[in-house]
């Protein structure tokens, strides 16, 4: 007897494309807003041209799909996790675990930066293992930031 196949979502981690930049520019920026209600909206909608020409060629982004739906991504520069968003109605669902286990397969030490204000950022970073070595004042926000690190060692 034949049963029935079960749709299931399918989900891919997988090399950012310049055909992906609209979906990824307008998720960071809603996930931006979001995540730092405590910096005015402007900033961020300023920095969309320096992500699109500037942060997204330079960095190594990987991009998470769900049924072909950019949900998430994850952008490393040279040891640093320069970047790490999933879409707001996405979160909570593990997308973000997965990406940065993605990003902890490509390196063996990663150093970010997170505002100090953002909580549920912090705590997902260390939850991930990462630990705080130095806090600084961001000078385009005023803002505290933390720098973390996590190494596989």
């Amino acid at each position: 007897m034949d049963l029935p196949l079960l749709e299931q979502d399918f989900i891919m981690i997988r090399p950012y494309h310049r055909t992906d930049s609209d979906a990824v520019l307008d998720l960071w920026l809603e996930a931006s807003l979001q995540a730092h209600d405590f910096v005015p909206q402007a900033f961020w909608r300023e920095q969309l041209t320096a992500m699109r020409d500037h942060y997204l060629p330079q960095a190594e982004t990987l991009v998470l799909e769900e049924n072909d739906q950019v949900l998430g991504f994850v952008s490393l520069h040279e040891q640093r996790l320069a970047a790490l968003f999933v879409s707001p109605h996405a979160q909570g669902r593990g997308l973000g675990r997965q990406l940065l286990d993605e990003a902890k397969r490509r390196r063996d030490s990663l150093e970010l930066g997170v505002y100090r204000a953002n909580t549920r950022a912090v705590a997902f970073y260390r939850a991930g293992g990462f630990v705080t070595v130095d806090e600084t004042r961001d000078p385009h926000t005023g803002q505290l930031e933390l720098t973390m690190r996590w190494s596989r060692e």
